[in-house]
């Protein structure tokens, strides 16, 4: 589960990265207010996949969930594709623990 969960999150880094250039081009919103919102998105993100081995780590991965549906107020898409990913994150997250509860049982 925790592999899963950390992909997920190291894609996020790399599309809150791109969405950077939607913010400015698409929705435009100033260079340095996207990349504010986008870098800080993509260090939560990163760092949240690098600590989730840790209780604080999970923490953050759901707090980037929401950050990334979140960036949506400044650019709409983003509550599309933030959804997306939180919503793999959750199945990610259940399934992975129904898994670890039936190899214990």
């Amino acid at each position: 589960m925790i592999r899963v969960l950390m992909m997920t999150l190291y894609f996020e880094v790399v599309v809150f990265g791109l969405s950077l250039a939607v913010m400015i081009m698409i929705d435009g919103v100033r260079p340095v207010t996207a990349g504010a919102l986008a870098g800080s998105a993509a260090m939560l993100a990163l760092v949240a996949g690098v600590t989730i081995r840790r209780p604080c780590g999970q923490l953050l991965g759901w707090l980037t969930q929401l950050v990334g549906i979140a960036l949506g107020i400044v650019s709409p898409v983003m509550y599309v594709v933030g959804a997306i990913f939180a919503g793999l994150y959750v199945a990610c997250f259940v399934l992975g623990r129904r898994i670890e509860a039936s190899r214990t049982a």
